[in-house]
């Protein structure tokens, strides 16, 4: 069991790496918010994980992918989504109190201004992506290992695929907060903005279009 264990977490290893809207989303938040919403942002996209996770091991998420109405909607939703937040991206953020306009907000500020708002984009993102749904009646039970039952396999994959996303997308934010006074810089900030908005409107209009 334990080789296909391994194995498995390998292949979610890759597949966690591979850059998606939640690496757009959480780069926008730590950049533009500060290291703590980037990291109320993973925290929201594991909840996210683990409530498409449960409701696979349940068996409802199966329902959802072979149910060409409702993942219509559930796909709709989710595009806009990305796309509302690729605007707000191309618009740039908003000033906080006491911050000069085009001036990057304080570590003070920026902790100030964040919170529920930033763990609720992480989540909603992730809930209103179907393909999660996809991807996980498709391949997890492809990978459950050997010995266990099949939900308690799923069950355990989710788990370490949750675990896997905490420390990437973690690891990343503290990455992005090293380089915290080189995204600063008014030019750089505005042009990851734009970068941002444009890759995430893409990704909503792929995840309408596919």
């Amino acid at each position: 069991m334990l080789p296909a264990l391994l194995g498995a977490t390998g292949i979610l290893a890759l597949l966690t790496v591979v850059p998606g809207p939640d690496m757009a989303i959480v780069t926008r938040q730590a950049v533009t918010r500060g290291r703590g919403d980037g990291l109320r942002t993973v925290a929201g996209i594991a909840v996210g994980l683990l409530i498409w996770g449960a409701l696979t091991v349940a068996g409802l998420a199966a329902l959802l992918a072979a149910s060409a109405e409702v993942y219509l909607v559930v796909k709709l939703a989710g595009a806009a989504y990305l796309c509302w937040l690729g605007i707000r991206c191309l618009r740039g953020p908003a000033t906080q109190p006491g911050t000069e306009p085009g001036a990057v907000p304080t570590e003070d500020q920026q902790e100030a201004g964040g919170g529920a708002g930033a763990w609720r984009t992480g989540l909603v993102a992730n809930v209103l992506n179907p393909k999660i749904a996809v991807f996980y009646t498709g391949l997890l039970p492809t990978l459950a290992p050997p010995g266990l039952r099949p939900a308690t396999g799923m069950a355990l994959l989710v788990v370490i695929h949750v675990l896997l996303t905490l420390v990437w997308l973690g690891t990343y934010v503290y990455v992005l907060s090293r380089a915290r006074r080189f995204f600063a810089r008014h030019r750089v900030r505005r042009a990851l903005d734009r970068t941002t908005g444009v890759v995430l409107i893409g990704f909503g209009v792929r995840v309408a279009t596919t």
